[in-house]
């Protein structure tokens, strides 16, 4: 049976045990008010369901927040803002830079983080290989491969950072295909609300 998006919402939170901040809840409602009404002018997103967005897009995001331990992030390829503006809203506490070549994304970012005052998120539209400055964690979601992901944005790493790759199913073919000198450090199943499909994080390291 179908639920409201607000239902779902929230419904998978609580699945997830997440406890998110005082109000977090209302400021994920209104990011995907907003991108439903921008997804139709801008093409943010193939999938136009509100509750196929929740669970695809934002539950699937929240699913990595107990595993994101540091102060910066930088999201790469962040599209309408997944993982990171979700990781932002989850957790005040950590300064996220969300980076996109997609200067209508970007745009749109900017609008979400000025409408809902998000002050722990900056949205940045640079090519990654051009971009510089360093963060504890680097995020991708669905960014090529894993090779890519560590070969394009290895400059963006401090020392004993690590690399937060979110995956579907096991990705082994990849993982072995990294380049010398990046370790796995984890490969976490995850399990997100209402989603029949495999989901895995990948954790590497500069070994």
């Amino acid at each position: 049976m179908s639920q409201s998006p607000e239902s779902r919402l929230r419904a998978g939170v609580d699945q997830l045990s997440l406890q998110l901040p005082d109000g977090a809840m209302e400021k994920l409602l209104a990011y995907l008010s907003l991108l439903v009404k921008w997804n139709a002018a801008y093409n943010l997103t193939a999938i136009r369901d509100p509750e196929q967005m929740v669970i695809k897009h934002l539950l699937d995001s929240l699913g990595i927040v107990p595993h994101v331990q540091g102060k910066t992030l930088i999201d790469v390829g962040t599209g309408a803002g997944l993982p990171g503006l979700m990781l932002a809203i989850a957790k005040p506490d950590l300064q996220v830079t969300l980076l996109d070549s997609n200067g209508k994304k970007v745009r749109f970012l900017r609008q979400v983080i000025a409408d809902l005052q998000i002050t722990n998120a900056d949205a940045v539209q640079s090519r990654v290989e051009e971009f510089d400055r360093t963060f504890d964690l680097v995020s991708s979601r669905a960014f090529a491969t894993l090779a890519d992901m560590v070969n394009g944005s290895r400059q963006l790493l401090v020392d004993g950072g690590e690399f937060l790759a979110m995956k579907g199913q096991h990705p082994a073919d990849e993982i072995a295909a990294l380049p010398t000198g990046f370790v796995v450090r984890d490969v976490v199943p995850l399990h997100i609300p209402f989603l029949d499909e495999e989901r895995h994080l990948v954790r590497i390291v500069h070994g």
